[in-house]
């Protein structure tokens, strides 16, 4: 009872603060042409992925305006795929891209689209706090300068690069 207290107590939290202090979402935001398959390139370890390769998250638009959200992984000790489907809301308006998502009920965590290159190819994410952090990309790898130029965007913003995992997308058999 008491974990099942603590983990309440932790998602009440965190879906109350929606982004890190002094950090800014992406605006304008096109939420059509955020839509789709991304590709984890990096994160940092959180449980919730924690043995987990070949990691991607898809997003579609539901009928209410909110989106879908289907993260999926390879469980590498386990030999078996994850997934996990969840909802996104718009805090904001929709051309804004800070949103809260849900993957349990009615408890909500930050998803704030930080930096996005022009083309909608490439994307630095973060939770509710500065603990979250992902770089995403619409291909299984990431071009060297673009890498570099995500690292030093999420140094600025006060991200330790150092604690990023770099998700091994290639396929197992």
């Amino acid at each position: 009872m008491k974990i099942i207290l603590s983990v309440l107590l932790l998602f009440t939290l965190w879906g109350c603060q929606t982004i890190p202090g002094r950090l800014t979402a992406i605006s304008p935001f096109d939420k059509s042409r955020y839509l789709g398959k991304w590709y984890e390139i990096a994160r940092y370890d959180l449980v919730f992925e924690r043995n987990l390769n070949q990691t991607t998250a898809e997003y579609t638009l539901n009928d209410d305006g909110s989106v879908r959200v289907v993260n999926r992984g390879y469980d590498t000790v386990k030999k078996n795929w994850r997934r996990a489907s969840g909802t996104a809301r718009f805090v904001e308006a929709d051309t804004v891209g800070m949103l809260k998502v849900s993957f349990f009920g009615p408890f909500y965590a930050g998803y704030n689209v930080l930096a996005l290159d022009a083309e909608y190819r490439y994307a630095l994410v973060c939770g509710s706090n500065r603990n979250y952090l992902w770089i995403l990309s619409r291909t299984p790898s990431l071009p060297p300068d673009i890498r570099t130029l995500y690292l030093n965007k999420a140094r600025a913003m006060g991200f330790d690069t150092e604690k990023l995992l770099w998700v091994n997308q290639i396929q197992s058999n």
